[in-house]
């Protein structure tokens, strides 16, 4: 599937097809072991509902919001040089097995009768599958609405969910990807153990790769130079939904051990996180940034 579609990017130079052809193949994957096992248990009917409804869901919005900008720039290196194309495009399938091993094991033919009814793991499962999906939903359509609005052109997005989290839709993807993984080890054997990677790759690319470091070393060199913004970030969990007014207390160490404020997500100087207390000027909102920004 990741072929199929990396042909059709490669040769037409097309970027809207990306994020569609990853969102659908985990559908694909979970549709296809959920058939092929011919089992048909309560827990498998549940896990492949939820992945199709988040697969949809996402590939959806994704699929919607590149035709809305019309290029993907992350392969402005890459568009020109198939064989850097193509390493993406085999990374995503990559990505695509790896997160989806619980989905593989628990639609497995002989999970149906390891664990055949429900545990406390599959409701905790089921419970933080839910919150993640709203969670990552709520703040897609918050962040796209506030992007959509003229008024907004040039500033940052601090309304809603991302009032309490710089990134809350990676939180909510983190935790549906915990979620499944939990509700699998249900029905996890010494060797399907594997499954644990599905989160930890999760985390992996959205903590320390092509996830929040990438989006927040751009927001860093554009709005560096704007104090609301050093102050919002300073006071704003990177991560998880946490109370400004509390999170922006915690000492550093702390925010680092227990809030993912790691040090590689600070990409301004020490001159420019200084915010000046002698300063005269009025104090400057969200607004759009200056040329010198």
């Amino acid at each position: 599937m990741q072929l199929s579609f990396f042909l059709v990017a490669c040769t037409f130079k097309f970027d809207k097809v990306t994020d569609f052809a990853g969102g659908t193949n985990f559908v694909v994957l979970a549709v296809m072991t959920f058939l092929v096992s011919q089992t048909f248990q309560a827990r498998q009917i549940i896990v492949t509902v939820f992945i199709i409804v988040w697969g949809l869901r996402l590939s959806g919005y994704l699929l919607y919001r590149i035709i809305k900008i019309g290029e993907d720039n992350r392969f402005d290196d890459k568009r020109e040089n198939c064989l850097k194309f193509a390493g993406f495009w085999i990374f995503q399938a990559i990505w695509v097995f790896t997160v989806s091993l619980p989905v593989i094991f628990v639609n497995a033919e002989g999970s149906a009768v390891t664990t055949n009814y429900i545990t406390p793991q599959d409701i905790v499962g089921f419970f933080l599958f839910g919150f993640g999906l709203v969670i990552e939903t709520v703040a897609d359509i918050q962040k796209f609405n506030f992007r959509n609005n003229s008024a907004n052109k040039g500033k940052w997005c601090d309304t809603g969910l991302w009032h309490f989290s710089r990134h809350p839709n990676y939180f909510g993807e983190i935790l549906i990807w915990i979620g499944i993984f939990l509700i699998s080890t249900s029905i996890l054997e010494s060797g399907q153990w594997t499954a644990v990677l599905s989160p930890l790759f999760t985390m992996t690319i959205l903590l320390f790769l092509s996830g929040i470091p990438l989006l927040e070393k751009n927001a860093d060199k554009r709005y560096r130079s704007n104090e609301s913004y050093l102050s919002y970030k300073k006071k704003t969990s990177p991560l998880i939904l946490l109370l400004p007014a509390c999170y922006g207390i915690l000492p550093l160490c702390i925010k680092c051990t227990f809030c993912c404020e790691f040090p590689l997500y600070n990409h301004l100087s020490e001159e420019t996180m200084t915010i000046r207390s002698d300063s005269q000027q009025e104090p400057i909102t969200n607004q759009p940034e200056t040329k010198n920004a």
